[in-house]
This record gives structure tokens, C-alpha cells and sequence, in this order.
């Protein structure tokens, strides 16, 4: 009989301890029952997130924040932040969910969760529909135009075939305004960088030609809350199947939206 209540003794010990140690997992509908949910956004990075001219805040992510906050059905609270401010905000409960331009690493995961990806963030080669680039090898005989010293100089100048002239500027202005009077015949910049062009020259018809290096672009979710995390990426495949992701591409980025890994 010892034995016995010993065992059970020890067996009741066990499960509380397991109780005590699993994450929670009522984060979900904790904003469920409080209605609303707070999502940072970025504070000054267009075009997924500044002051618009009508003085609110517009841009990709906080389209998307948006839509989180509809199919959840509660409001919405906006928390701009810069990026420094994006998992801190995220660990002390300041914010629900960051959908802040963030890309995935795992030193960053080792602090928070990440969803499956949700927006495009990359490096790539730009020019008009009609210029002929569809790989890196289509860059001979071509000016390149990009600003010197930046990431899309130094894996440019790894892989850009024998005959590539590759124009280096000091600045993003510089490189742009270079190929806006004609200067170069591609541009390889950042994909906001491009989308912001081709947003103040539509006559340009500027189009992404190809990837050079991606780092698309994540939703934070606070390490325990598996129920939201779930949640968000369901939404996220939804709003991919259903076009919503596709046209807040082509509206914000001027693109369509491509692959998107998800986790």
C-alpha cells in the first residue's frame, strides 16, 4: 500500500509539473475576448508603412494589420515602431503580432516565433517591359546602374557575366536618377526602392526582371502564443488563395506577389 501511494504520489507530482511547464495557449482568444488586437507596424518605412498624406498610417503591412484585424473580428490598435523596437515590443506585451518589414533568422527566432512568410523583400534587377532581362547572364552588353558598396554591388559583381557595365552611384538618389534620364539600362536596387520609382513614374513601366538575393518578409508572434500562431497562418494562406496578398503586391509594390516560403 506504501508503494502504491508512493507511486501515485509521485505520478500527481509529475502531471502538475507538466500543467506548470506547457506553454499557454490562450492567446488566441484572450483578443477574442478583448476585442481587439495591437499590431506594430513600421514607423517610417515606405512603402509598407509611414504617415500618409491625409495623416494616417498606410502602406503594405498596415493593409495587412488590417485584414488581421477584420477576419478576427475585433479593432485594431496600430503601434509604429522602428525596427529596433519590433521584438521588444513583442516580449513585454506591448503589441500582439509584429508585421514590420521583418525578415526570419535564427538568431532572432532564439526570442520569438515567426509565421509563414507574407510579403516580398528582396534585391533584384529593374528595368522597362520591354528591355530583355531574364537572368543575370542577359546583363552583358547592358549599363547597370547601383549604388556602390551596398548588397546588390557586392553579389552583383560576383556573378555579372564578362561585359556587364556595371555603374556604381553614391547614393540610392543618384542611382535612380541616373537610370530615370537614361543613363543605364537596368537598375539593381531594393525592391521598395523600385516600387517607390515606378509608383512617381508609371510612364516608365518599370518591372522586376529578376531576383538577385531575398529576404521576404515574416509576422512576429510572441514564443507561447501557438493558438495565434496558428491562426495567422491560416490567414496568411488564405489571403494568398484568395488574392488579397497578390493585390496589396501590385498596389504597394507594383508587382506580382512570387513564391513565398512558408514554415
Amino acid at each position: 500500500m506504501f508503494n502504491l501511494m508512493r507511486k501515485l504520489t509521485i505520478a500527481a507530482f509529475a502531471c502538475a509539473a507538466l500543467v506548470q511547464t506547457a506553454p499557454a495557449s490562450a492567446d488566441l482568444s484572450d483578443i477574442l475576448k478583448a476585442g481587439k488586437v495591437k499590431i506594430a507596424v513600421p514607423e517610417n518605412f515606405p512603402p509598407f508603412g509611414s504617415i500618409g498624406a491625409d495623416g494616417e498610417y498606410e502602406g503594405y503591412d498596415v493593409d495587412v494589420a488590417k485584414l488581421v484585424a477584420k477576419d478576427l473580428g475585433v479593432e485594431l490598435e496600430l503601434v509604429p515602431v522602428t525596427s529596433k523596437q519590433r521584438i521588444p515590443f513583442l516580449e513585454t506585451d506591448r503589441v500582439d503580432l509584429v508585421i514590420s518589414v521583418m525578415g526570419a533568422n535564427p538568431g532572432r527566432a532564439k526570442s520569438i516565433w515567426f509565421s509563414s512568410a507574407y510579403a516580398p523583400f528582396f534585391s533584384g534587377a529593374f528595368a522597362k517591359k520591354d528591355m530583355v532581362v531574364n537572368s543575370v547572364a542577359d546583363l552583358a552588353g547592358k549599363k547597370v546602374g547601383l549604388t556602390g558598396g551596398t548588397l546588390e554591388d557586392l553579389e552583383l559583381t560576383k556573378v555579372a557575366p564578362k561585359g556587364t557595365e556595371i555603374i556604381r552611384f553614391g547614393d540610392n538618389a543618384s542611382t535612380i536618377a541616373a537610370y530615370a534620364s537614361g543613363q543605364t539600362d537596368v537598375i539593381v536596387t531594393g525592391n521598395t526602392l523600385a516600387a517607390d520609382f515606378a509608383k512617381k513614374n508609371p510612364d516608365f513601366g518599370i518591372e522586376t526582371k529578376f531576383i538577385i538575393k531575398e529576404s521576404p518578409c515574416f509576422i512576429g508572434v510572441k514564443k507561447g502564443n501557438f493558438d495565434l500562431l496558428q491562426w495567422v497562418n491560416v490567414f496568411i494562406l488564405h489571403k494568398t488563395l484568395g488574392g488579397e496578398l497578390e493585390g496589396l503586391s501590385q498596389k504597394w509594390l507594383g508587382q506580382k506577389l512570387p513564391p513565398l516560403p512558408t514554415m
